[in-house]
């Protein structure tokens, strides 16, 4: 998956993303697993959707060739990191899966997400995808999930720009990316 990633956290921050992060790491610090660790930060995530002060303009930037991600803050022990993805219309991802948990928050707009369940291989045929649900995200929606079973494509259907929040169970400047793999295999609907 290809997307234009600033290299470190933006200089600047706001206060409600100050709030956020610090809500973040009291939920992510209580040890627990990955699934309710993702449920518990959906909790904290929520009230600060749609909230217009929570970040700054260069952290709302598009790009015109593909959805852009903005690191707004990794924890300095690797436990989380917090991203926005901003998404012109028509822009949207590989299918793919997570390296760690994810909480995921629609700040702005609207995403169309499209789940999928993997079909190993048989005696007559190969691996395959089969889609197992469309949803569709608007402002203020929350979704947590934990691999194995994360595997999806999310896209902007919209006419306008949407900006979702991501939280993931790893430290993204550390690692590059929180997709662990990419599916190019036939899909079933």
């Amino acid at each position: 998956m290809t997307t234009t990633s600033t290299a470190r956290p933006a200089a600047r921050t706001t206060a409600p993303l100050d709030a956020l992060v610090a809500s973040v790491r009291e939920a992510v610090g209580r040890g627990l697993p990955p699934d309710l660790t993702a449920y518990l930060v959906g909790e904290r995530l929520a009230p600060y959707l749609g909230a217009p002060d929570l970040l700054t303009e260069e952290q709302r930037e598009s790009d015109p060739s593909r959805y852009r991600q903005h690191l707004l803050h990794a924890e300095h022990d690797g436990s989380f990191s917090i991203v926005a993805l901003v998404w012109l219309p028509g822009q949207r991802t590989s299918v793919h899966d997570h390296v760690a948990w994810c909480t995921t928050g629609v700040h702005v707009g609207e995403e169309h997400e499209r789940r999928y369940r993997l079909i190993p291989a048989g005696e007559s045929a190969g691996a395959r995808l089969v889609a197992t649900e469309d949803v569709v995200n608007p402002q203020g929606a929350v979704c947590g999930f934990a691999p194995p079973g994360d595997i999806h494509r999310v896209r902007n259907a919209g006419g306008d720009l949407a900006i979702s929040l991501h939280v993931y169970g790893a430290d993204i400047s550390r690692i590059g990316s929180s997709v662990r793999r990419v599916y190019a295999l036939p899909a079933d609907r």
